[in-house]
């Protein structure tokens, strides 16, 4: 949606001035760029030449209808949340704004906070509900097309990687920008540099890809998600180098690295979902429908039984056994984490 709030908050991307609003138009009174405030978000994408894009652009990697619709929060996306949500602590006094918001589905699922939410990316691959229920702009965020320090609050989850140092300046000053001072960035990310803790992951992974190579589960959606992971920062020192040129500094970190996470969700359930996508393909051929459609009916179907009944009830306690990489390991330095930065006053 596009609120009048939003319409306070944003500015053009391309020479930073103010827009005007009339007839459903939005106009840069320096630039005289305009965009449509009719339709379900603001497509504020700088004209100037990007320099790097992301796989998140390929329709490939949205082929299943993965982000067509939000399901409820569960296994590694619910403590994802709800690690943002004890580091940020939102409320309604917050304005907040998610970098990289995807879908858009963690806006959806912390309205109850009352915080004012922005959701932004360069990919226009929404949730149905979050073009109906939250503020989403089309943007890049190393160009950010909102006011400066108009935001109490922000995160952003696996954007960093996806970066070039440059571009990873670029995003953390943009968002140090929008931030009023005092302002806090929440990050999910991660460094080169790991603990011995990562032998058990590269161990699952290789058996990950053995049961890929051999046709049991399917990792081709997630070989195209990371195929243009950057991962710019070799070590913690280079975070703190990085985010203390953005005006900014790390008040709290937690590590993450998900063993018995990557187990259930690598490995167990990608085991269920093949056999669910085979079955699917049969039944298929059975009333004559393209096999390739089986992937969606799979995940269409996978989000129905998240939302309650046995299997609703099953991912819960799965998603709170994963809670155990953050108890045993959380305080280990490694390469994934957790961090809540401050902006500086100055």
């Amino acid at each position: 949606m596009i609120s009048d709030t939003l319409l306070s908050l944003v500015r053009c991307p391309d020479c930073a001035s103010t827009f005007a609003v009339a007839a459903g138009v939005i106009r840069c009174g320096r630039c005289g760029r305009t965009a449509d405030t009719t339709a379900a978000y603001l497509d504020l994408r700088t004209t100037h030449e990007a320099g790097e894009s992301t796989k998140y652009l390929d329709v490939a990697l949205h082929a299943d209808g993965r982000q067509s619709s939000v399901s409820p929060p569960l296994l590694s996306a619910r403590i994802r949340n709800d690690m943002m949500r004890r580091f940020l602590r939102l409320g309604p006094a917050d304005r907040l704004v998610d970098l990289g918001c995807g879908s858009g589905r963690m806006m959806l699922w912390n309205r109850a906070s009352g915080a004012y939410m922005v959701g932004v990316d360069v990919s226009p691959y929404f949730a149905s509900e979050s073009l109906t229920a939250v503020d989403l702009v089309l943007g890049d965020l190393r160009r950010l097309p909102l006011v400066d320090a108009g935001f109490t609050k922000a995160y952003s989850f696996d954007v960093a990687e996806h970066l070039t140092r440059e571009g990873l300046d670029s995003m953390l000053g943009e968002a140090a920008r929008v931030l009023a001072p005092g302002g806090h960035l929440f990050l999910y990310s991660h460094v080169r540099e790991n603990s011995r803790l990562a032998i058990g992951l590269r161990a699952i992974n290789r058996f990950a890809a053995f049961l890929d190579r051999t046709g049991w589960i399917d990792l081709q959606q997630e070989r195209l998600r990371k195929s243009d992971h950057i991962n710019p920062l070799a070590d913690l020192g280079e975070l703190d180098e990085t985010v203390g040129r953005a005006g900014m500094r790390i008040v709290t970190i937690r590590y993450y690295t998900p063993l018995v996470g990557a187990f259930i969700e690598n490995i167990l359930l990608r085991l269920v979902e093949g056999v669910m996508t085979r079955r699917a393909k049969q039944r298929l051929a059975r009333q004559g429908a393209a096999a390739s459609d089986s992937v969606s009916l799979v995940r269409a179907q996978g989000k129905r039984l998240a939302a309650g009944g046995v299997a609703g009830t099953i991912l819960r306690a799965l998603t709170w056994l994963m809670k155990i990489d953050l108890v045993l390991f959380g305080r280990v330095k490694s390469g994934p984490f957790f961090v809540l930065l401050e902006k500086i006053e100055r």
